[in-house]
């Protein structure tokens, strides 16, 4: 590389603290305990690495991978799972099923990314109860990074 050369990112690199990851949690438990559910609330960073995760006690076995799989998904692609059906809606049958035979994508609704000031930090994905349910948790604990 020439010396008189810079190196420029693209964008600032943030990560989630270990303290807004649990804020994350709180909130996304405390909402479904509102709305009478167990869920399971998974958070990731923007390459899908777990950094939190919380079981409450008496939620469903599936929920601990699904919860994951929504968050991964929804990190690894900036919107909400729920949206992603209607965006992949005009693409070949092939690459919904390639994507959801990937592992860890999912387009059930309760995964949504998390930005910090403009920028893509992670991604929360909840499950337990419906898909509504699960949406509005995720989304109710999204806010807390936006405060």
């Amino acid at each position: 590389m020439d010396n008189n050369q810079e190196l420029t990112l693209a964008q600032p690199s943030f990560s989630l603290t270990e303290q807004a990851s649990l804020s994350l949690l709180q909130a996304a438990i405390n909402k479904a305990g509102e709305l009478g559910i167990k869920a399971t609330v998974s958070i990731v960073d923007t390459s899908g690495r777990q950094l939190a995760f919380i079981k409450m006690a008496g939620s469903f076995l599936v929920s601990s991978e699904l919860a994951q799989k929504k968050a991964t998904t929804a990190a690894g692609m900036g919107v909400n799972t729920v949206d992603l059906e209607n965006m992949l809606a005009s693409a070949p049958a092939r690459v919904l099923e390639g994507l959801t035979k990937a592992g860890d994508f999912t387009v059930i609704g309760g995964g949504v990314p998390l930005y910090w000031k403009g920028f893509l930090v992670g991604g929360i994905g909840v499950s337990g109860g419906s898909e509504d349910e699960d949406i509005e948790c995720a989304r109710f604990a999204a806010q807390v990074l936006a405060s």
